[in-house]
């Protein structure tokens, strides 16, 4: 007997559209955590503790929806690294800070620079007005999305 084909579910226009940037982004920080020798996971969390500047490891686990277990595994295995340095709290002994060491630091700023120019690059073809709009747009619908989520 024939087996008949799977269904599928794909998007079209605009979604589809959307969803084939967010994976485009998705393969190249997969490709940037790989050349640092990361994973995944632990680059999200560096890069969110680099735009914070200071977390704790409380809300680090709340932004990437995870136990506070698994975050302590990310934060141990970056402070092995030397890319994160956990910072006493000054008013509670029991908690503690996680913030970037200078190695961290470096880390960011290098994986920010082969960001933007994977960026420049693949947006060779947009003028200056072009880009300017798609970054509104960009910027217009992430917020509205985000909106949306909170209510």
């Amino acid at each position: 007997m024939e087996r008949e084909s799977p269904r599928t579910h794909s998007l079209d226009e605009f979604p589809a559209a959307a969803i084939r940037f967010v994976r485009a982004l998705e393969r190249n920080r997969e490709a940037i955590a790989i050349r640092h020798g990361l994973s995944p996971s632990e680059l999200r969390a560096l890069f969110w503790i680099g735009e914070k500047g200071s977390v704790r490891p409380k809300e680090l686990a709340a932004h990437m929806e995870m136990t506070t277990g698994g975050v302590t595994a990310i934060s141990h295995r970056l402070v092995e690294l030397d890319l994160l340095e956990r910072i006493a709290h000054p008013e509670d002994r029991r908690s503690l800070f996680l913030e970037l060491t200078p190695t961290g630091h470096a880390m960011m700023t290098e994986m920010h620079t082969d960001f933007t120019g994977m960026i420049a690059g693949s947006t060779f073809m947009l003028d200056a007005d072009e880009l300017a709009a798609f970054e509104a747009a960009l910027t217009a619908v992430a917020t509205e999305i985000f909106a949306r989520m909170d209510r």
